[in-house]
């Protein structure tokens, strides 16, 4: 691309790029509040963080977009969010020097931004740092044209450094304002073409084999030793994870089904997971899951107590179900608001230092556990010395059985005094200075965990996750849905002000989906049909097929984004095509299903390159190469029924059912009074009608058997 060599050019008249940081200082919140901003009237905690600062930040919008066009003067986009810990450290080294903001209130506009409410903003700008530098992360500092065009950026600076790039841009703006402006308009047409498609594709032929190719490539990448993928820092991927065990269940490979079970067990014995009290962090900075980046974020979390649900369908595996409920009290402790919604995440630092709250001294552990301490201490690697620069982080050292063999206990004596050290631990932490919690309310986040309750309700048949699966959508209905299929973003204090992005809407209809699946309760379904026409109306980009991540509802920034790849989060357009595949199933809408098919063949091409980043849209693939069964289940006991179905593994298959008649196209014309009756059907061709979950189960084997 032409505009690298002028990005390049650029960056060394300005002089400087942005480099890794390497010490930490005091937080805002430790100061003296001297200064007050515009930021002081928004409800984001990120944002209300830098309220303070010395530096005149303007929230993102038209006060601040005006100013800058109507002063001439160059936009600074600084984005973050309240878990980030390099984001604490420039603001406690740069955002709170009085020196520094000075530079910065004289010659720009300033504008923060938190990313987790504004991801349309922070997907551009990304875009544009990735573009130039070719990394990205958070913080992000991008500097604008007054039009919004980007023309450079970075991450974290130095506070130096910092000074020297804020002086350069000025000098650059003022002295050599052609090459900017070439710069801004080059970096502007790749963020344009970056991650979109225009036109429809003509492949809507898919094939086991296609898949088949993209895991053979993907393989290569797997740690066989540690799990995930061989390369620090490791994330847990969930979405990639759960795809393998659909892999392994429709092609019966064993090394998929391995490598997740490697990484499921490597995580959970992990300092990436909280042994005290539960929960994930966000990743692990080494390759082997020990020393985490400390921040616990509610998407990681509610994905994998859906992945180890799944995981132990399939396995069995007890772990897997210790896991899942020691996350969901994590998760109900410590990020759930009364009202039903979960906050965002926890803070990696507490009193201005990471890990700080989790992490253990041996003469603590001593004092709490007494005689046990020896064995506490020997099965979590805890030592003196301490296995970390900060103190022990607890990772799961020995085999249980072993261990418990040589202290003369049994498994079962083991696990009582593991358990009890635990508690002990976990008492004494709540007298610790916690991390900051992000108490805002995100849509998709919450979908996320809604759906990570009901998949724990379906794994394990407990009624309290049901109970509290419900209570989250009835929350989300009753403060984010504005108007019929409009929802909001955010909420928090009771102020709820910012449009619904593109996977608010996937998420939530995914979630009400599931809810259904587990209630039978159409009102879901009902729901979801909303939110899914919504979108077709006000997210759709008829050329192509696909949908923008914005809604046509919101101002426009300089690019109209899609959504296409799936990371640590599905991307919101591979969650859209699954959706209108199950509710065209459901609700017998053969345009809804014709549009997913039509969106997967425009990534089909995408897919067969990098398989890993498109494992959500591989997902989907499966319902087309392997049409699903559709099992329906009528009658005055069809719940207690359900609960035997849902245990088991059945990525092939979904469920529907009613304690009375129904008209919803599935389930017509089937009820009969007093009877439970069990269907069967696939390609809208259904076996004999059965009366006995056996003999459901047997018709299914045989169909499976048979490949029909």
């Amino acid at each position: 691309m032409k505009s690298i060599r002028k990005v390049v050019a650029l960056c060394m008249l300005i002089g400087m790029l942005s480099i890794p940081a390497t010490v930490y200082s005091q937080t805002s919140e430790n100061m003296k509040q001297k200064h007050t901003n515009r930021l002081i009237h928004e409800n984001s905690p990120y944002l209300l963080q830098h309220a303070h600062n010395p530096v005149n930040w303007y929230p993102w919008g038209e006060e601040a977009l005006a100013k800058a066009k109507k002063e001439n003067k160059v936009i600074l986009v600084s984005i973050g969010y309240a878990a980030c810990h390099w984001c604490h450290v420039m603001e406690s080294e740069s955002f709170e020097n009085e020196e520094t903001a000075k530079v910065m209130n004289d010659f720009f506009v300033c504008i923060k931004v938190d990313r987790e409410e504004r991801p349309d903003i922070d997907q551009v700008y990304m875009d544009a740092v990735q573009l130039m530098t070719g990394r990205g992360g958070w913080p992000l500092n991008c500097f604008l044209m007054p039009n919004g065009k980007p023309f450079f950026g970075g991450t974290y600076f130095r506070p130096d450094d910092w000074v020297k790039v804020l002086r350069g841009i000025q000098n650059a703006w003022l002295n050599d304002t052609d090459k900017v402006k070439s710069v801004a308009d080059q970096i502007a047409q790749g963020i344009h073409a970056n991650e979109l498609i225009t036109d429809k594709s003509e492949q809507t032929n898919f094939h086991l084999d296609d898949l088949k190719k993209g895991v053979n490539q993907w393989k290569t990448d797997f740690d066989t030793k540690e799990g995930g993928n061989n390369r620090a820092p490791k994330f847990p991927l969930p979405n990639g994870l759960q795809f393998l065990l659909h892999y392994y269940f429709f092609t019966q490979d064993k090394s998929a089904l391995d490598h997740v079970s490697l990484t499921l067990d490597k995580m959970a014995k992990g300092g990436i997971y909280d042994q005290v009290g539960g929960g994930f962090a966000r990743y692990s900075v080494d390759a082997i899951w020990k020393v985490p980046h400390f921040e616990k974020m509610l998407y990681d979390n509610a994905q994998l107590v859906s992945l180890y649900s799944e995981a132990y369908q399939l396995t069995k595996n007890p772990e897997y179900k210790s896991v899942v409920d020691q996350t969901l009290a994590f998760v109900d402790r410590e990020l759930s608001l009364p009202e039903g919604g979960f906050y965002s995440s926890l803070d990696a630092d507490s009193d201005g230092v990471e890990g700080k709250f989790y992490v253990w001294q041996k003469s603590e552990v001593d004092a709490l556990l007494g005689a046990d301490s020896k064995l506490f201490c020997e099965y979590y690697g805890i030592t003196s010395q301490a296995n970390w620069e900060q103190g022990n982080i607890l990772m799961v050292q020995s085999y249980k059985q072993k261990l418990a063999m040589k202290y003369g206990l049994s498994v079962k004596e083991f696990d009582r005094k593991i358990k009890k050290g635990k508690q002990l631990l976990l008492d004494k932490r709540k007298h610790r200075i916690r991390p900051a919690l992000d108490d805002k309310v995100l849509t998709s986040w919450n979908a996320l965990m809604l759906k990570g309750y009901v998949d724990a309700y379906k794994a394990f048949g407990e009624e309290k996750y049901l109970q509290r699966a419900i209570k989250n959508a009835e929350f989300l209905q009753k403060y984010i849905w504005k108007g019929k299929g409009h929802l909001h973003r955010n909420y928090k204090d009771g102020i709820s002000k910012i449009n619904g992005f593109l996977d608010d809407y996937s998420f939530t209809i995914e979630a009400f989906v599931a809810l259904y699946q587990a209630t039978f309760d159409e009102k879901w379904l009902i729901a979801s049909e909303d939110l899914i026409e919504h979108v077709l109306q006000h997210f759709s980009d008829d050329k192509s097929g696909m949908f923008f991540y914005t809604s046509d509802e919101d101002p426009a920034l300089i690019a109209r984004k899609m959504e296409l790849l799936d990371n640590v989060i599905p991307g919101s357009n591979s969650s859209i095509a699954k959706d209108l595949f199950l509710l065209g199933t459901y609700l017998d809408k053969q345009d809804y299903i014709d549009r997913s098919a039509q969106m997967l063949g425009n990534v089909k091409e995408r897919m067969s390159k990098v398989l890993s980043y498109h494992s959500n849209w591989a997902q989907l693939m499966f319902w087309f190469t392997n049409p699903l069964y559709e099992i329906v289940v009528v009658g005055d006991k069809a719940m207690a029924s359900k609960k035997k179905i849902e245990a088991k593994f059945l990525p092939n298959a979904l469920i529907a059912g009613s304690t009375k008649a129904s008209n919803m196209p599935l389930l017509q014309n089937r009820y009969v009074n007093g009877q439970t009756t069990f269907y069967l059907c696939r390609n809208k061709t259904c076996k004999l009608p059965v009366t006995k979950v056996a003999d459901l189960f047997n018709q299914l084997n045989i169909e499976m058997k048979e490949g029909k």
